[in-house]
């Protein structure tokens, strides 16, 4: 059913609150006594769709603290024999991308059913217009791939790395993003990284771009034809550890990229590490200059995530408070609309005690955090100042902490870029399921198509 898309191409608990209550969209969180199929009476709404629209187990098993997305249908579509998804837009004055969104389990069938009901449209009006950008690996799965695609404007294709000369290092089998990118009408994007040859990050290869003119100009030759053969729109430059000695040299390559890329009607994006002032020490820092990339790139993509990661304490992988930070100074040296804001589509699981360099959290997927809520017993907490959950709970013997995200903190997030006047938000990264996230954004932010 994809296929069809492709002739188109086409701060706080109380603010959140208020953002939902104004759109009527509700996000419960479950008390001791709530069933699925309570909730479902309560709002008005089908249990089946309360279940898939926040992917619940068959069962509609809940946890304590679980946070659901609620979405009232405005208008409802009961399909007759020989009803097409067109013909039902064409009736309706809609797009059939539109309705796919609404019910994004369509994607799956390959025709529709007489008797099935369709969600036309949910009450409310969204509170922004934000693009939506995401990565993904080739080897995603095509399910959660497809879905994602369905709320993308961009598909960043991760990633292409490079050699000594400046030849390109493709992944493998980057056909398959480009070209379901675009039978949903969504652009894909060509990733850069510093990887060699054996798939490492060398920082080296950034210090020989920044430096070396010869070198620079064969890679951005590589990447212009790159672009050009194979069907993408634009570059996302996203390099790390960058040596503050090659930090205006990094400025000029984006720049030489810029011009070549635009000179052909391609753009340049740039993802940057998440600074809170410019002369903020650290690796991962000194070689940023903010005001140089912003205005060497069409656009500027940040990192706002990872305080929470594999090696370091158990905390919010994106605690908002922590992101304004970023997104204050970032706003000082880069125009508003050229910022996209980083969103982690996962969390992470500790085992405790934390024990410095030696302790690893697991990577897990949000969907994944609550079922492990429920296998163990626990409640789900939520910390209103980092406006993200977590829980704890105790497996053989072993306590643990973990973090990760829900619709309560995505859609803080989502009303945060809105209110910073952001030309985005992008999601690092699109490999794991969240069906609630995108259903969100469907709802939030008004989307073309």
């Amino acid at each position: 059913m994809p296929d069809f898309f492709q002739p188109m191409y086409l701060g706080s608990i109380a603010s959140l609150l208020v953002i939902c209550k104004g759109i009527n969209m509700e996000i419960h969180v479950v008390t001791t006594g709530d069933t699925a199929e309570s909730i479902a009476s309560r709002y008005g709404i089908s249990v089946q769709r309360l279940i898939y629209d926040n992917q619940l187990n068959p069962q509609g098993n809940l946890v304590v603290g679980q946070a659901l997305l609620i979405l009232i249908p405005q208008i409802i579509h009961q399909v007759a024999e020989g009803e097409t998804l067109e013909s039902i837009a064409f009736s309706y004055g809609v797009g059939v991308r539109q309705i796919v969104r609404n019910n994004p389990y369509l994607i799956q069938q390959t025709y529709l059913s007489a008797g099935q009901s369709i969600v036309i449209s949910y009450e409310g009006q969204p509170i922004g217009s934000l693009s939506v950008k995401g990565y993904a690996y080739p080897f995603i799965r095509q399910p959660i791939l497809e879905e994602a695609l369905l709320y993308l404007n961009q598909l960043l294709v991760f990633s292409y790395g490079f050699t000594m000369e400046g030849e390109l290092i493709p992944p493998e089998n980057p056909g398959f993003l480009v070209e379901r990118a675009w039978s949903f009408g969504v652009e894909p994007i060509l990733v850069l990284t510093p990887f060699s040859q054996y798939g490492s990050f060398n920082n080296q290869l950034v210090k020989l771009v920044a430096e070396n003119l010869q070198v620079q100009e064969n890679l951005i030759a590589n990447l212009l034809q790159t672009v050009q053969t194979e069907g993408y729109m634009g570059v996302d430059v996203d390099f790390e550890y960058i040596l503050p000695e090659d930090r205006e040299g990094y400025v000029r390559f984006v720049e030489n990229l810029t011009t070549v890329m635009n000179e052909n009607g391609y753009e340049v994006s740039v993802a940057l590490a998440p600074k809170v002032s410019a002369d903020q020490p650290g690796l991962l820092y000194e070689g940023v200059d903010y005001r140089g990339l912003g205005e060497a790139a069409n656009s500027v993509f940040l990192m706002t995530y990872e305080w929470g990661y594999t090696y370091g304490p158990p905390m919010a992988v994106a605690p908002i408070n922590k992101v304004r930070q970023v997104l204050d100074y970032a706003v000082t040296e880069i125009p508003p609309e050229k910022i996209f804001m980083g969103i982690p589509n996962y969390g992470y699981d500790w085992p405790l005690p934390y024990e410095r360099r030696v302790t690893k959290a697991t990577n897990i997927s949000n969907v994944e955090a609550v079922q492990i809520a429920l296998d163990n017993g626990a409640q789900i907490q939520f910390d209103t100042v980092a406006m993200s959950p977590y829980f704890t709970y105790v497996r053989d013997g072993i306590q643990h902490e973990v973090w990760f995200e829900d619709v309560r903190s995505m859609a803080e997030k989502i009303r945060v870029a809105n209110e910073y006047g952001f030309q985005g938000i992008g999601y690092w990264s699109l490999m794991k399921e969240f069906r609630a996230n995108w259903l969100l954004v469907n709802n939030l932010n008004r989307m073309e198509g």
